[in-house]
Parts: C-alpha cells; structure tokens; sequence
C-alpha cells in the first residue's frame, strides 16, 4: 500500500447487539416460551430466568420479560444468593424492572426465605380410640346435632386432613360414602376413621350406624384402603367398633 492509497477500512467482527433480533415472547419458538415449555416439559425444565419470566409475566415493546430476567441473573451471575442480596434500587437499574417488578423479586425472594426456614409442624398419630376420641372431643362431642366426619391417615396413621362430611339434625345425618372416598383418594390415604357424635349423650350405636361401618368398610376395601374405626364421640365418652370387635 502507497501512502497515497486510500485506508480501507479496518473489518471487525459485528458485535452481539448488532446481530442479535431482539424477539418477543409471542415470536419465539413455542419451545422457547417460558409458559410453552412449562406445560410441555415440566416446571423443573425452566432456567431460573424462565422462572422468574413467567411469573413477571409482561415486558416492554422490543424487550420481552424473557430477555429482561436474562440479564437480571446474567447481572448477577446466575446465582439466587447474589439476587437475594440486591436493593429495590439495585434491581432497578436492570433496564425494564420498574418499581413494582423489582418489588415482585423482592417477594419471591422472601418466599424463598420462608420455605426454607418454616418447620414442619408435626402431625397427630392416632394410635387408639382414646387419641381418636380426645381429638374430636372438642370439635363435634357438645354439638346439639349429628355431624359426621373424616379422618385421613397415612400408613403410619398419621393425620392428612380432616373433613366433615354431613351435619345433621338432633336425631340423624344422612351419609354418603362417595365424598368420603373421594377426598380419600386425592389425599392418597391408607386409611381412613369415621366420627360422629351423639348428641343425646348415649355412647351405643344404632342399627343405622352399624349400616354405615359395614358400607364404608366394603367400599373402603373396594378402593385398596381400611376402615380403620369408626368412633362415637359425646361429652363423657366414647364408644369404637374397632375396640369392640365389630368393624
């Protein structure tokens, strides 16, 4: 080249900005939407940054949530620990996280926080009738009508979840075994326990809830699970099939 040759100009390589479409979500492939993909594959498939997309939900014209929670965790590594530690200011600075979608990191971050800390609370094992009766005592045993109700133990006759199933008048509660299975089933429980209360104060059963035990008891095993007791529970006492040999 002669130093009168005119300079061509240097070639360099084309940056990422100059290169990169910036897409919205709606422009994206279906696999590469946050929501798409969720459904498809499993939350569990979605980066961080996905995550966060999908419950921020909406970004800006020409700068979809997608790419905004990109560089949020770029900005910080791809790392919780280090978002966890960033001010509503801080996060704000990320080109568009406003005041309230910085607000709304804030809460998940808090809600991670909590579940990591919240403890267990330790549920009731029924171990016998007494158990049982003690802890219905207090919830159907001075009603002044029949109510029936649920229990729902796992294999270690621990409580899931408790559930009324009918209230009654002074005299009787009509009864369906149906809800009780039902909800037994979505709880995924081994067994379950019958309680009612007596409101006349008298522990025996009547021919109608030796109806209801043996129905339970067959449509119970019907669906892999047992009955377990059936417990009649008033102020002063109690009385249980299973103690009694009649379930």
């Amino acid at each position: 080249m002669t130093e009168n040759s005119p300079l061509k100009p240097e070639k360099t390589y084309p940056s990422l900005q100059d290169t990169e479409q910036i897409l919205t979500v709606k422009e994206l492939a279906p696999d590469e939407r946050p929501r798409e993909r969720a459904l498809k594959y499993g939350i569990s498939s979605l980066s961080v940054a996905e995550l966060l997309a999908l419950i921020l939900r909406t970004g800006l014209p020409n700068r979809p949530i997608t790419t905004i929670c990109r560089d949020l965790m770029r900005a910080n590594d791809n790392l919780l620990t280090r978002l966890e530690r960033r001010s509503l200011k801080e996060l704000m600075m990320i080109p568009g996280l406003g005041s309230v979608k910085a607000q709304q990191i804030e809460a998940i971050m808090e809600l991670v926080r909590r579940y990591v800390h919240e403890e267990i609370p330790r549920r009731e094992q029924f171990t016998s009738s007494d158990v049982i009766a003690k802890y219905m005592r207090h919830v159907i045993g001075n009603a002044d009508h029949e109510e029936i109700w649920a229990l729902f133990l796992d294999r270690r006759n621990c409580l899931i979840s408790k559930r009324r199933i009918t209230s009654g008048t002074s005299t009787a509660s009509l009864f369906d075994a149906r809800p009780i299975l039902k909800h037994a089933l979505l709880e995924n429980a081994e067994s379950i326990v019958l309680c009612h209360n007596h409101p006349s104060g008298n522990k025996q059963p009547s021919m109608q809830d030796d109806n209801i035990t043996r129905a339970l008891g067959k449509a119970a095993a019907t669906m892999g699970m047992r009955l377990l007791d059936h417990v009649i529970v008033t102020i002063e006492g109690h009385f249980s099939y299973s103690d009694n040999g009649r379930l």
